[in-house]
């Protein structure tokens, strides 16, 4: 498979999961469905997240989002933030690529999963001395006319 960075643009429908082992037990996990939206800027693309995060043990969900920046550098997609600080840089050309992000005293570690393109999902690993948590993210493109909330991608 090989992707590029503009394979990317557009409207995913997305569902999170949110599995944090520092949570008391049975608590259950943290969920967010939302949409991920993939825009052209100057230098590549901006990718933004707005969605609803359900906490276990809450009632009401709240509003989350974030952004951050693509850019295609040589054979790699670089991640940044959204004010430009480098995230982690991954090869889309591998079915399952893998990444890290250092933010001392935590650790960051991703692994895409392109295998079933264009539906997707980012795992992310997060370990530190208040953090030991899995978040996984799957993507699948947002039905034409607007994006839909509901679905299972895997």
């Amino acid at each position: 498979m090989t992707l590029q960075l503009a394979d990317f643009t557009g409207l995913w429908t997305i569902s999170r999961q949110i599995d944090d082992r520092r949570a008391a037990s049975g608590q259950g996990a943290a969920r967010l469905a939302g949409t991920c939206d993939f825009t052209l800027d100057s230098e590549g693309l901006m990718q933004e997240e707005r969605g609803l995060l359900y906490m276990p043990g809450v009632d009401t969900p709240f509003e989350a989002a974030r952004r951050y920046l693509w850019r295609a550098e040589g054979a790699l997609i670089t991640v940044f933030f959204d004010d430009g600080r480098y995230f982690h840089s991954f090869d889309p050309c591998q079915t399952h690529p893998e990444a890290y992000h250092d933010c001392t005293p935590d650790r960051y570690e991703v692994r895409y999963d392109f295998s079933k393109w264009p539906i997707w999902r980012a795992r992310w690993r997060v370990i530190g001395p208040r953090k030991d948590y899995v978040s996984v993210t799957e993507y699948w493109r947002a039905p034409s006319g607007g994006a839909g909330l509901n679905g299972t991608a895997y």
